[in-house]
């Protein structure tokens, strides 16, 4: 992306270089440690952060974890007061129990002495990922990675000329990039099954994993869009009702409708990894997967370079959302090198270091790049990035969000991919399972 940020750079390079003489002059070169996911945007975030190394004399390690373990291994490491990690990367759910736990440094503080604004970052990232509680200025970590769940295409098969007249045939409109998720399930079972060059190949992947957050960050984005509310608008933790509605019910019909119809056999456990993999060897029309996976498809021989197309999640009967996912960094309570862990966070927050982070393959929240003119041209993917940020909803921040997730998890996977009852006994066993946790933790 072309950078037009200088006279913000230029700011920015004024408090590098305070940042730099401070450390330098002082003798007081440290070690840090960053802990996040092992991921594409972790490897990015590695080369990124020599520009830090070289202007604060500091040296930074890195202990990145898989997505299946990260949460058991770094939720471990927070509430035994660990101190491997001096920086955290937690995800956006985090953000309650990293504040009320005393897990995270709160940051107004720091934020005003340096001149770092919230209101410079897309506004559903600071609510996200660093506020707590949601809603007031109260920050505990600093927008990292802008994330969202959308959609991956094969463009080129939606293009052939008699792919389309067959579609136009049978469903009396044009094979494109769906509107609505009705479309989206016509276009998985036209697909599904079907020979294309040779290779039987199948409609879509989507989240059905089990084991820890994969089949509620799939779901969601049909649940959302017919009309799921985690609670009462006007009274906090009533959720009967709402989570549990005729219309929330109707959205997990849908999406198990997709998977009965739509999806490749034996996708019953499938997460980020499964669907990159059936993506791109050819297995699937499209994929459901967050948005940190688009450089990655525009690069493979495969399926990039023209191969592949992006769109938003499509709407439903009640509108148009996504799950929100991405992270904020935050500085780790019980690190003993707090003061050079905000040095990397004042340097990270400045617009050059996040125009450079974009480059590289990172999804940077701050509002001086997202709406920058170049940047809906910068990528293939980078208008589907914006459309799809400004639509998002996010699962429980609550502190008690991992036992919210538990039974979330269980009660879906057993409906959707084990056929267990109906989708409203689901519900209705969800909304009894929520309340208990809020009961024990005095919410209600």
């Amino acid at each position: 992306m072309k950078n037009t940020l200088l006279t913000s750079a230029a700011a920015g390079a004024i408090l590098a270089a305070g940042v730099a003489g401070t450390a330098m002059a002082d003798g007081h070169a440290t070690d840090l440690t960053l802990c996040w996911a092992a991921w594409d945007p972790a490897n990015a975030l590695v080369e990124l952060s020599k520009d830090f190394e070289a202007q604060s004399g500091h040296t930074m390690n890195f202990e990145f974890v898989p997505w299946t373990s990260f949460a058991d291994r770094m939720l471990n490491e927070l509430n035994s007061g660990g101190q491997l990690c001096d920086l955290m990367i937690g995800d956006s759910q985090w953000i309650g129990g990293g504040a009320e736990n005393g897990h995270y440094v709160k940051l107004n503080d720091f934020f005003d002495a340096n001149g770092i604004d919230m209101g410079d970052f897309i506004p559903a990232t600071v609510t996200g990922y660093a506020e707590w509680p949601k809603n007031t200025p109260n920050y505990y970590a600093l927008p990292a990675f802008g994330d969202v769940v959308g959609w991956t295409y094969r463009k080129d098969w939606f293009e052939r000329p008699e792919l389309q007249a067959e579609f136009m045939d049978t469903y009396g409109y044009a094979l494109g990039v769906p509107e609505t998720l009705d479309q989206l399930t016509d276009i998985a079972q036209f697909f599904q099954g079907r020979d294309i060059d040779g290779t039987t190949v199948y409609g879509a992947a989507i989240y059905t994993e089990r084991g820890s957050e994969g089949i509620t960050m799939g779901v969601t984005n049909w649940l959302y869009n017919y009309g799921f509310q985690y609670e009462n608008p006007e009274q906090p933790y009533d959720i009967a009702g709402f989570v549990n509605s005729a219309e929330a019910a109707a959205g997990l019909e849908a999406y198990k409708e997709l998977y009965d119809t739509g999806t490749p056999p034996g996708s019953s456990n499938w997460y980020m990894g499964e669907n990159i993999d059936a993506y791109r060897s050819g297995q699937v029309a499209m994929q459901m997967n967050f948005a940190f996976i688009w450089p990655g498809v525009e690069a493979d021989e495969n399926v990039g370079g023209g191969k592949s197309g992006y769109f938003p999640n499509p709407a439903g009967p009640a509108g148009q959302f996504a799950q929100l996912g991405g992270q904020g960094i935050s500085v780790v309570a019980y690190s003993e090198k707090q003061d050079a862990a905000l040095e990397y966070i004042q340097w990270f927050a400045q617009p050059e270091i996040q125009a450079r982070w974009w480059e590289l393959g990172g999804y940077s929240a701050l509002s001086a790049v997202v709406e920058d003119p170049s940047f809906a041209s910068s990528q293939p993917y980078a208008q589907t990035f914006l459309d799809s940020m400004a639509i998002v909803k996010d699962f429980w921040a609550e502190p008690a969000y991992a036992d919210l997730l538990i039974p979330m998890q269980e009660r879906i996977h057993n409906y959707v991919v084990a056929g267990e009852g109906t989708a409203q006994e689901a519900l209705d066993g969800l909304v009894r399972d929520w309340t208990e946790v809020f009961e024990d933790e005095g919410k209600l």
